[in-house]
């Protein structure tokens, strides 16, 4: 676990991000509690209970945040939890969901059981070794459009859209194939993807898998730049949208429309417009839909200018309408 940091005098808000693969048949008997004690604690954010696990951020003020953690920990299933700590100034959350889902990370292959099945964990420490094995064949598990902004030096980019994706291009490479054994590593930004993913592998008979601990946040963390192997940044699912070594701020700019971070050469394109459309979404949304992302953006502009009480954030973290096009509503 990542211990419990001290934030600076102006960050009221601590997050916390965490997830753990455990076999839960009855997950659904927490989600009423938890629920009740995260509005009770002044904790919003997003927690995904599924038979195989829990996944979830959530932030409000420390001690709420501590509490539930501490609830969560409390319980048998979750005694193992780990979680990572980052502060703000402003609330990242607006409300409280607690969800049941089939999957706490959807790659749809039935009869998985991460909790068991996972290949070996290697440590951010010994990562580079591993990787510097010819042998070792390296598969970056995320989207292409996450790989685009930075990966380990030899690294193979699928070049999926989603996560789903993933199996029918293992197949396709042979890489589920018990008969022709070799090592395989595996990686993503916080170790979710890839320990599903060695999962994957492990039950189909491949024995020798392994994948980052703690993923390349936990690398770029840990690392030195002048010993690193990952070049680039890594896009990041909150306001940072990337991050560099150090866990630094990074250079990217995200596309409010389709949620990605913005391509080389985007906002000298026809097709970028502030907080409408990039060259990734512009065929993808009507003119209506882009009217009413125009819309949104005049609001925040109106907003920004008058200083609203209300956060910017708020009309970040809303899904506007091209979104719902793009399959994000």
């Amino acid at each position: 676990m990542t211990g419990p940091t001290h934030a600076a005098p102006d960050l009221r808000y601590l997050t916390a991000a965490f997830y753990l693969f455990v076999d839960l048949p009855d997950c659904a008997q927490f989600k009423a509690p938890l629920q009740a004690l995260c509005e009770a604690q002044q904790v919003k954010g997003l927690v995904l209970l599924a038979p195989e696990g829990i996944n979830s951020t959530i932030a409000g003020p420390a001690e709420g945040v501590h509490t539930v953690l501490a609830w969560l920990r409390s319980q048998a299933p979750f005694a193992a939890l780990q979680h990572k700590e980052s502060w703000s100034d402003k609330a990242p959350f607006r409300r409280m969901r607690v969800r049941i889902k089939k999957e706490i990370v959807t790659m749809g292959v039935p009869g998985l059981r991460p909790a068991s099945q996972a290949g070996r964990y290697v440590s951010a420490q010994d990562w580079n070794a591993l990787i510097a094995d010819p042998d070792v064949v390296l598969v970056d598990t995320r989207n292409d459009y996450e790989v685009e902004l930075g990966s380990f030096t030899g690294a193979i980019n699928p070049g999926i859209q989603s996560f789903a994706q993933l199996p029918n291009w293992l197949q396709a490479q042979g890489l589920l194939d018990p008969a022709k054994p070799r090592k395989v590593a595996m990686f993503c930004t916080g170790g979710i993807r890839c320990e599903k993913s060695t999962a994957l592998l492990r039950a189909q008979g491949l024995l020798e898998v392994y994948h980052l601990e703690g993923g390349i946040l936990k690398y770029l963390e840990t690392v030195a730049p002048e010993s690193s192997r990952w070049q680039g940044e890594c896009f990041v699912f909150d306001e940072r949208v990337s991050v560099a070594h150090g866990v630094q701020t990074g250079s990217h700019q995200l596309c409010r429309c389709c949620r990605q971070p913005l391509p080389s050469g985007a906002l000298e394109s026809d097709q970028f417009e502030l907080g409408v459309s990039c060259p990734r979404c512009f065929c993808l949304t009507s003119e209506m839909q882009k009217n009413s992302a125009r819309e949104r953006q005049r609001q925040w502009e109106r907003a920004k200018a008058k200083a609203s009480v209300r956060h910017l954030s708020d009309f970040a973290s809303e899904q506007i309408d091209c979104d719902k096009a793009l399959g994000h509503g």
